[in-house]
């Protein structure tokens, strides 16, 4: 990833349906460099332009952060198992007292309750889980900020 591709992303974080016209007037590039380079960090997984939404807005009355212990020959399939679950919408690998750190939006505790017992507890490997209910929002991702390391592994053009 190199400077233009940096700004590009820049840009993308404040506003991700901003026009790829804007863009590259902003960064004094042509439309179609703009269009390509979205298209290659977009196919690279480099970048992903979604909606984010605050569960308690739409509706998720028991939305929860799970940390979850796995054992280890089991944690790539347990992940991918978790991943495919509709009410995961976060899944992390961690350093410390948990193996995965889980977000999920259930409708309400008796959701979140049998999320628990008949999908997550059920897979292959879960040795524990706690789980903190989500009070309250006080940030959602939309307007965060990458903050790039002074030298990026990468060919600065």
């Amino acid at each position: 990833m190199d400077t233009l591709d940096r700004s590009i992303v820049a840009l993308l974080q404040e506003d991700g349906r901003m026009r790829y016209t804007e863009i590259a007037k902003s960064l004094d590039v042509t439309e179609g460099t703009v269009r390509n380079r979205v298209a290659k960090l977009l196919e690279e997984k480099a970048i992903q332009i979604i909606g984010v939404l605050d569960p308690h807005r739409m509706g998720y009355n028991a939305p929860a952060i799970i940390g979850v212990s796995i054992q280890p020959p089991n944690l790539e399939e347990a992940a991918a198992e978790i991943a495919s679950m509709k009410e995961v919408s976060y899944l992390i690998m961690v350093a410390g007292e948990y193996d995965l750190i889980i977000e999920v939006f259930c409708r309400d505790r008796e959701h979140l309750a049998a999320f628990l017992k008949d999908k997550l507890l059920q897979v292959a490997g879960v040795q524990r889980a706690q789980t903190s209910f989500i009070l309250h929002t006080y940030k959602v991702a939309h307007g965060a900020k990458t903050v790039f390391p002074k030298r990026m592994p990468a060919n600065d053009a």
